[in-house]
Order: structure tokens, then sequence, then C-alpha cells
């Protein structure tokens, strides 16, 4: 159980899952290290369809990848995405066949 502004939760906190390290890659891959210390690689490819992403297919805006307080980030922070979506869909570092 946890309390969090004033309400309480009966399951456990989850820690925050935050963006340290990234890197964009070849083929709209991203290596990115988050704040739990695992790497991993995310195929940014499948979202590459969405109205908010389109900007990204250019590949050199989406070499521009940056980190904004945990938050990856590309044009200024106009684009972004959710760190624990990253998480929940990268696959771990040593997964990746080169």
């Amino acid at each position: 159980m946890y309390i969090r502004n004033g309400i309480a939760y009966a399951e456990d906190a989850k820690p925050e899952i935050r963006i340290s390290g990234i890197r964009a890659m070849n083929d709209h891959l991203l290596w990115i290290r988050f704040s739990t210390g695992e790497a991993k690689i995310f195929d940014f490819k499948p979202l590459l369809d969405a109205p908010a992403f389109a900007p990204l297919t250019d590949e050199d805006v989406f070499r521009g990848v940056y980190i904004d307080y945990g938050l990856p980030v590309w044009l200024d922070g106009e684009i972004d995405i959710a760190p624990e979506y990253l998480y929940e869909h990268a696959i771990p570092q040593g997964s990746v066949s080169a």
C-alpha cells in the first residue's frame, strides 16, 4: 500500500520510469538506458504511420532525439513519447542480433 496526494492505493507503488540515456541508431531504432539501469532497443518504425510521429520519418530529424526531464523528445519538444511505453515495448539490448 502507498499514499500519493492524499489517496491510499492497495498495490505497491511502481517506480517512475525515466530515460537516462538515448541514442538514435540506423533503421529507426533507439538505444535507450532507463532509470532502472536497463538498456533496451526500441523499433520506432511501427509508430511512424501515426500523424504525431510523421516528422520522424526523416532520418535527420529522428537522429535529433534528446532527453528533456527524463523524456525522449524531438524538434524542441514538439514530439515526445512516454518512457513507460518505450520500456514496455522495447527489447533488452542483449536480445538484438547485429
